[in-house]
């Protein structure tokens, strides 16, 4: 039984001798070598075309971990945000862009960028009643794309988004200012009506509401103010009566 052993190893060690090169030795005793940087960017992007996101962030992190100084490594970078977009990871990908645009602020995508980091921030927005911090920021970065980059194709859209963010605000001021007239804060009220006016004319129904309720809240603030003076003077009905 040993003897057939090491017959079947001296075989082995002779094929092995006799082939040309150690390509053979290499496949069995070596580790495969990586995918260069172009092989990765291909393979990201072919990911991305079956709307496989998973494994396109995959494949264009390896790229960017892997080779930093690759001149395929800024288009990984860009196409790493845009599959954290096209996955609606909104907080991944804002982050994305913005770590892109301060790696390239001069790439000649960076209207590009900019545009859809102020996207990002949008799609964060749920309602009207919540925080609009996302939105504040969104619209300033479609305000940069409209004014840096005017001509730039995507700056028309960056011009409605900026329309946009401006009608989820007054939208947003409408709810609070409502909010202070159900409780009976009239001043309050009357103030954030009047805020409305001045911020947002460009949208006329909601300044047609905002007009009627602004000065229906003042009528109402005026009435609440006199009946709290009238009582700090004389006392309420109530005290009148009990007094009697």
């Amino acid at each position: 039984m040993i003897k057939r052993y090491w017959s079947i190893l001296c075989i082995f060690v002779f094929c092995v001798g006799a082939l040309p090169g150690c390509g053979v030795i290499d496949a069995v005793f070596l580790t495969p070598p990586q995918d260069t940087a172009l092989e990765l960017l291909q393979a990201g992007n072919t990911a991305m075309e079956e709307k496989d996101y998973d494994q396109a962030i995959t494949y264009y992190t390896k790229l960017k971990d892997r080779y930093p100084f690759s001149p395929y490594t800024s288009q990984a970078e860009l196409r790493l945000a845009d599959a954290y977009f096209q996955d609606k990871r909104y907080a991944a990908a804002e982050n994305a862009y913005k770590e892109f645009e301060s790696l390239h602020p001069g790439h000649d995508d960076i209207a590009y960028v900019l545009f859809r980091i102020g996207l990002s921030n949008f799609k964060h927005f749920k309602s009207i009643d919540q925080p609009q911090d996302n939105v504040t920021e969104a619209m300033q970065y479609f305000q940069r794309v409209a004014e840096a980059y005017p001509s730039a194709p995507i700056a028309e859209k960056a011009r409605d988004y900026v329309r946009k963010c401006l009608r989820f605000q007054a939208e947003h001021e409408i709810f609070v200012a409502d909010f202070y007239w159900r409780t009976k804060r009239y001043l309050s009220a009357w103030k954030r009506y009047e805020y409305v006016l001045e911020h947002f004319s460009m949208f006329e129904d909601i300044q047609e509401y905002a007009t009627t309720m602004n000065r229906l809240a003042y009528f109402m603030y005026q009435r609440q103010s006199a009946e709290k003076e009238r009582v700090a003077q004389y006392g309420s009905w109530k005290q009148l009566f009990d007094w009697l």
